[in-house]
């Protein structure tokens, strides 16, 4: 057998007592014909010095040492090894439990490197394998996950789309509005409605009625200009053109001279059912051209935005010296698709584009569409020590992508909550909540009925849910405006959120936002409880807007107001808002998400210290 000399070093480890050797020399008994089923072979104690340094020691052996057929070749028993006499091994042996045990004896001049701060790797090796302790989760692990979310999902119907893959992937469970629920505690799950707005929900393992839930809500929708119905447009002097319609506050200044995609979804019929189908066409393909200063007053604006900031799509000069009678009132477009279509209704080329991303070789296949176009430049990293992002969208993607990730990294201690944790993502919130898939819409009050409805019991559902609401908070997040050095006039002093520092709470004195005492109180409990076992741990500031300035609305006062949830706005900091490409901070998502996870696993102990 081999000798386990302290001065060798050996090359077995557990993965090799795991591995298929190399076929080992017979054991030299003739009644020794063991099958792989019966590997071992007991071994009597013998006591062995071996000399270091000048000095004697007895090596510290096991009673008994196991070997396994397992082990490399020289490891293996020689049943006439050293002369000396092994008892016979039984025929009727079971394999070992556990990897055997291989005692090692630390060198003199090696010190304990646990002392040091070094975790030492399981090792039959001589000499320890120092490997770093585990480290403190950091906010910049969020960076790329971030930047790929929001260039790889440019419309409101792709980025509730990658949320939905996001949420199925950690196990979240799609459920229709249209069918009946089966529920049960300790599962996850996730709603949309109209494919623009989203719900998910954990139910915690100790969930009883009457219960309440943690809540962080946000819009998940952007500026925009959508495509209108028939965005077919005359040509004017060789330019095609594209109708399009500003949704909320875009089509502002800041879209002059943008690269400009289109995206959204696609309603196809096939093998008589419509189907939807995400489409991106993520190449410069629209432009909104300035006209230069050169021509004086005319370039200086106000600009219509009906007919002056009409976005160009391509060139066709077919009718260059045509007579007028040709391209006069008889105007006809081409039909593509069939009269009747809706294909016919469209540009031709843009009908040809999207057909050939989805793969659609009839065109009289599709149903409708609603497109929008984005600014194609990929959200990245930026300044000296890529300290900023850089992004189209951010509001508010930026809090809504951070909030899920915050659910999603709360699901390991899911068994040990007896509350309902929600994420709610609604759309329409820049144009006023006001539809089915908006805040004001029954959307989540439902979603919170039905969970309550499967866990009553004798049908006491108006109580249970009115107890749930009260037992209930609300973080209503929406981005936040960051300081701006060179507007620092238009913000009022220590209310003014800096980059990479962490989310901003937001108090309004005329109810614009949620935000009181005892909100603020909670959440900052919820953060505090977490302070110390992250890298960088975020720090809730403050912003709140001067007296000759209006606040903006969020979806805290809606939600709060209709259910008597308990409420705050907290929000993301950030440059730029409303602009078609904003700034913040590279560690802000991290942060967020920090701040959210913390919410969701630590309210429902710190709501106990207010009852």
């Amino acid at each position: 057998m081999t000798k386990n000399y302290p001065t060798i070093r050996k090359t077995a480890s557990n993965a090799d007592l795991y591995s298929d050797p190399s076929p080992p020399r017979p054991l030299r008994h003739s009644y020794s014909t063991l099958s792989r089923a019966h590997t071992t072979a007991s071994v009597a104690y013998r006591p062995q010095l071996f000399e270091r340094g000048g000095k004697s020691r007895e090596a510290h052996h096991d009673f008994r040492i196991r070997h396994s057929i397992a082990a490399p070749y020289p490891n293996l028993i020689d049943a006439d090894d050293d002369g000396y006499d092994y008892p016979k091994p039984s025929r009727h042996q079971n394999p070992p439990p556990v990897p055997p045990k291989i005692p090692e004896f630390p060198a003199p001049h090696i010190q304990n490197e646990q002392s040091k701060g070094v975790r030492l790797a399981p090792s039959h090796s001589w000499h320890p394998v120092p490997t770093p302790i585990r480290a403190k989760e950091g906010p910049e692990k969020y960076i790329k996950p971030f930047t790929d979310f929001m260039t790889g999902n440019p419309t409101v119907f792709h980025a509730v789309d990658a949320v939905a893959k996001d949420l199925e992937k950690d196990g979240y469970k799609k459920l229709s509005e249209r069918d009946t629920w089966d529920l049960k505690a300790g599962n996850k799950y996730y709603v949309e409605r109209n494919g623009t707005s989203l719900i998910a929900f954990a139910i915690g393992n100790g969930y009883a009625v009457g219960n309440g839930a943690a809540i962080v809500a946000g819009h998940i929708d952007a500026l925009t200009a959508k495509l209108k119905p028939i965005p077919k447009l005359r040509n004017k002097a060789g330019y095609m053109q594209l109708g399009v319609a500003p949704y909320g506050g875009a089509l502002s200044d800041t879209w002059w001279d943008r690269d400009l995609g289109i995206g959204g979804r696609v309603l196809v019929r096939e093998n008589g059912k419509i189907v939807t189908k995400l489409v991106k066409l993520d190449w410069p393909i629209a432009r909104i051209p300035t006209l230069a200063p050169h021509f004086g007053a005319a370039a200086n604006g106000p600009f219509n935005k009906e007919t002056q900031m009409v976005p160009i799509v391509g060139l066709d000069n077919s009718d260059f010296g045509a007579s007028s009678s040709e391209n006069g009132e008889d105007w006809k477009p081409a039909v593509i698709g069939g009269e009747g279509t809706f294909a016919a209704t469209q540009p031709e080329r843009l009908v040809k584009a999207i057909s050939g991303e989805l793969g659609i070789t009839d065109f009289a296949s599709i149903v409708n569409w609603e497109l929008e176009l984005f600014d194609t430049q990929p959200a990245q990293t930026g300044g000296l020590s890529r300290e900023f992002i850089f992004a189209g969208r951010i509001d508010d993607k930026l809090c809504s992508w951070a909030a899920i990730q915050a659910l999603l990294n709360s699901s390991s201690t899911l068994s040990s909550s007896s509350q309902i944790r929600i994420v709610a993502l609604f759309d329409d919130e820049e144009v006023g909540s006001l539809l089915r898939q908006g805040a004001r819409s029954n959307f989540l009050p439902s979603i919170m009925e039905r969970i309550v409805e499967e866990f009553a019991d004798g049908g006491k559902v108006k109580g249970a849910l009115s107890r749930t609401y009260a037992n209930s908070f609300l973080v209503s997040s929406d981005v936040i405006h960051a300081v701006n050095p060179n507007f620092l006039n238009a913000y009022l002093e220590n209310h003014s959120p800096r980059l990479n520092i962490g989310p901003a709470v937001s108090a309004d004195s005329n109810a614009h936002m949620t935000t009181d005492a005892v909100s603020t109180t909670i959440l900052q409990r919820c953060v505090d409880r977490d302070i110390g076992i992250r890298k960088v741990d975020p720090k809730l500031q403050v912003f709140q807007i001067r007296n000759d300035s209006r606040s903006g609305g969020t979806v805290g006062p809606m939600l709060s107001a209709s259910t008597g949830i308990r409420a705050i706005d907290c929000g993301i900091p950030q440059l730029s808002m409303h602009s078609i490409r904003a700034t913040t901070g590279s560690l802000d998502p991290g942060l967020g998400v920090f701040t959210f996870q913390s919410f969701l696993e630590n309210f429902e102990s710190v709501d106990a210290e207010f009852k």
